[in-house]
C-alpha cells in the first residue's frame, strides 16, 4: 500500500492474514475513525431513492456510498491477496466486515 497517509501505514504494517484479526481489525477502526469513514461499518446502505426524493436525499445517499467505496478500498489493501480475491464483489464494506469475524473473529 503507498503511504499516502502517515494512517495507512498503520494497515500496510499491519495486513490481515487471518490470526491477527483482532488487531487488523482495531487498527482498522483506529484508520476509518480517522477518516471519518467508519459509520458505513455500523449503519446499512441507504434504501433506494423514490422519484420525489430530495436533493438532501440524493446527496447524502451519495455521500453514504462514496464513504463505503473509499473503507472497501482501504480493507482490501490492507488485506493478503488470498483474502482480497476471496471478498472481490462484497458488496458493502460491512458486508465484508461480518464475513470476516465469521472467518477470523
Amino acid at each position: 500500500m503507498t503511504n499516502f497517509n502517515p494512517l495507512s501505514k498503520i494497515l500496510d504494517d499491519n495486513r490481515l492474514t487471518g490470526p491477527n484479526y483482532v488487531d487488523w481489525k482495531r487498527n482498522l477502526t483506529i484508520v476509518l475513525t480517522a477518516k471519518k469513514l467508519n459509520h458505513v461499518l455500523t449503519t446499512d446502505p441507504p434504501v433506494l431513492l423514490g422519484a420525489d426524493a430530495t436533493d438532501e436525499q440524493h446527496e447524502a445517499t451519495k455521500k453514504w456510498h462514496e464513504a463505503d467505496d473509499v473503507a472497501k478500498c482501504y480493507i482490501f489493501a490492507s488485506m493478503t491477496n488470498v483474502l482480497q480475491k476471496q471478498h472481490e464483489g462484497g458488496p458493502t464494506a460491512k458486508d465484508m466486515m461480518v464475513n470476516l469475524k465469521e472467518m477470523f473473529g
